[in-house]
């Protein structure tokens, strides 16, 4: 049977997370016939699938929000300092029914394919059920962390229990009361998830291969006075954002390590612990190129953990001494540590001795055996490249995205992809995204397309495409830039060491937000400069 056709139209967007959302109010404002596909039945993206647990935002609720908006910015009131999936859940139907975008989103539809014409110059798009849509331009914006990693672990498929994952969490409530729980995994969903299901199990087991740092969120309800500054600075603050390298306000250092005396390193250290977050990433601002500056972190937070974590066998499991600090991404926490004090939790090491199998009964591990009534997968996510490569997305000459980047991500500015044209992504790889705020990064994405788009239209311009010379340049530019920091060593997901046989390319952009602000900006203002134009069919 033939595939249903759908009108052609100017844009599809596929996505309906914070990305997608403000594409759509975007380009709707600026006259483009727009159609958002979500593979869910609601948007929020991320903050839809993320139900597990403990699951919250790691920047602080007012910074983690739109500014195209003042009336919306003024309006909406956050409760915590970090906000909860369900607020920011919450806040993305808020944003959709404010601004009337649910009438141009299909929901429960899912791409499966995207074909490129050099015969008409049209994008061709099918989903899972058999209907066909046409665009003109087509947006990726999937995000970074929406392809959840499900271990392929012998014998998973025989668990008797309940097996869970957190990027999949189920939409009613999941009592843990009176089981035994086993967590795989000790990133940031883990770190999230365990406090809260210690309290609830009788008694949890974590499965840890790799400790990760956390610090912790000292979060609590957002005090009328903080909501007040915020509203009546936004504007100075988002610009003051903007100019940094991660788009996170107080965390860019104006100092390197060896410029401080021991008690003002400590001091400023310290500082930072006691404001909680992602601010210790940037204690100093060589920590991530000085492997003695930023073990003088690494040592100040490993202490913290020793001093919170009462046994010392424990403590020590729980202390990562593989990698630099922030050469992961940073968890944020409440309680964390403290909960492997609790009588009812164990540290299981699978480093030392690794999961062999999971049977009917439980994990099976090289030297012990653990009986569950539920296991929790925090695995993580295929990151960044993975949402993109569920897709069978063929360009020109029906090169497809697989073997394009089957060596690994290759974009120009994290935006678009040279074979493929018309096609543009929000916040890929070879972009500061999962290293910076990505409220802040999606803005100035979408921003810079929606302003290319009206370029085109404004100069009878149809067809657009990153050339091989700037894609190769950009490339090697990410490349350069990364190989002098410390992000390099560590088998991060940033590397995209969590998935087997992926290739180990460093893919975000470390040059910093503000200065890849700079470049965009240079690129469009030399006409789109590493950019091919065709003119209408």
């Amino acid at each position: 049977m033939a595939a249903q056709k759908e009108p052609v139209l100017d844009i599809i967007v596929v996505g309906a997370g914070f990305a997608g959302l403000y594409l759509l109010y975007r380009l709707r404002t600026l006259g483009f016939q727009t159609l958002v596909i979500e593979a869910a039945d609601g948007v929020g993206g991320t903050w839809y699938w993320n139900r597990y647990p403990g699951a919250r935002c790691d920047v602080e609720s007012m910074a983690y929000s739109y500014s195209f908006s003042e009336s919306l910015e003024q309006d909406w009131v956050w409760t915590e300092r970090y906000a909860a999936q369900p607020e920011i859940l919450a806040y993305a139907n808020h944003v959709t029914d404010r601004f009337g975008l649910r009438k141009d989103i299909r929901f429960n539809t899912s791409v499966v394919r995207a074909v490129f014409s050099e015969t008409d110059g049209l994008w061709t798009l099918a989903s899972d059920e058999g209907l066909s849509f046409g665009a003109r331009f087509v947006i990726m914006a999937l995000g970074c962390l929406s392809a959840p990693h499900r271990p392929d672990i012998p014998g998973i498929s025989e668990f008797a229990g309940k097996c869970y994952h957190t990027g999949y969490w189920p939409h009613q409530e999941v009592d843990f009361s009176g089981k035994t729980v086993g967590v795989i995994g000790t990133g940031s969903s883990a770190v999230q998830a365990i406090p809260l299901i210690a309290e609830q199990a009788a008694h949890l087991n974590v499965f840890q291969r790799t400790p990760n740092f956390s610090i912790p969120a000292w979060n609590g309800p957002l005090d009328e006075e903080s909501q007040r500054h915020w509203k009546n600075n936004y504007r100075t603050l988002r610009a003051k954002a903007k100019r940094t390298s991660s788009g996170i306000l107080n965390m860019d250092s104006d100092h390197c390590a060896a410029e401080l005396s021991p008690d003002d390193q400590l001091r400023e250290l310290d500082r930072r612990w006691q404001h909680g977050g992602l601010i210790m990433w940037n204690a100093f601002n060589d920590i991530m190129t000085d492997p003695a500056s930023n073990e003088l972190a690494a040592s100040f937070v490993r202490r913290k953990i020793r001093e919170k974590v009462k046994d010392r066998k424990t403590a020590d499991l729980l202390c990562p001494e593989d990698h630099p600090l922030g050469s992961k991404r940073l968890c944020v926490d409440t309680d964390y540590y403290e909960t492997f004090n609790r009588e009812n939790v164990t540290l299981v090491d699978i480093r030392s001795h690794p999961i062999e199998k999971i049977t009917a009964q439980g994990v099976q591990t090289s030297n012990d055996s653990y009986a569950l009534d539920a296991i929790v997968l925090a695995t993580g996510f295929d990151a960044m490249t993975g949402p993109m490569m569920k897709i069978d997305i063929r360009g020109r000459d029906g090169v497809s995205i697989e073997r394009k980047w089957s060596d690994g991500p290759r974009t120009y500015l994290g935006i678009a992809i040279s074979d493929f044209p018309n096609l543009f992504m929000v916040t890929g790889p070879g972009s500061p995204s999962v290293l910076s705020n990505v409220l802040l990064a999606i803005e100035q994405h979408v921003d810079w397309i929606s302003d290319c788009l009206c370029y085109m239209r404004d100069n009878g311009l149809e067809i657009i495409e990153a050339s091989r010379d700037a894609e190769d340049n950009w490339v090697r530019h990410v490349n350069d830039v990364a190989s002098q920091t410390l992000y390099t060593g560590s088998d991060s997901w940033y590397m995209g060491a969590n998935i087997p046989g992926k290739p180990r390319i460093f893919m975000p952009y470390v040059g910093g937000a503000a200065n890849y602000r700079e470049l965009c900006d240079e690129v469009s203002g030399r006409g789109y400069d590493g950019f091919a134009f065709e003119h209408k069919l």
